[in-house]
């Protein structure tokens, strides 16, 4: 997949998590946030022939993004180790875990921060 088709993928899963916020439905809201965050890094290391292994751990995809750029460090500050738990646990009754209208509001913030990062570290920042 080129950069391209993770980026378009990522910013469907952030439209996705946007709606899921609107009409109320947090769990799923969180879900397509951390899928979001996970596509844009990964764009990110596609786009700069960095291999990685199939995984939705946001810490290691951000570990291999600050190997290429060290000032990927500030994405550090936000709660990704959370974000990252939204990708198994909002899917699965067993995990019996209620999500709020804040961890929602967190997650799409936190979306919204590491979309911006990256497409403006990719160049495909569009003037708003």
């Amino acid at each position: 997949m080129s950069v391209e088709d993770w980026i378009s993928f990522a910013e469907e899963d952030l439209k996705m998590a946007k709606y899921s916020y609107d009409i109320g439905k947090f769990r799923y809201s969180c879900y397509f946030s951390q899928q979001a965050v996970e596509k844009f890094l990964k764009a990110f290391l596609v786009g700069n022939n960095r291999p990685f292994r199939r995984t939705h751990d946001l810490l290691e995809l951000l570990d291999l993004c600050k190997d290429i750029d060290k000032s990927f460090g500030e994405l550090e500050k936000l709660n990704l180790e959370k974000l990252t738990a939204f990708s198994t646990i909002t899917r699965y009754p067993e995990f019996g875990i209620e999500v709020s209208q804040e961890d929602a509001e967190e997650a799409l913030g936190i979306a919204e921060k590491v979309r911006d990062f990256v497409l403006k570290k990719l160049n495909l920042l569009k003037d708003k």
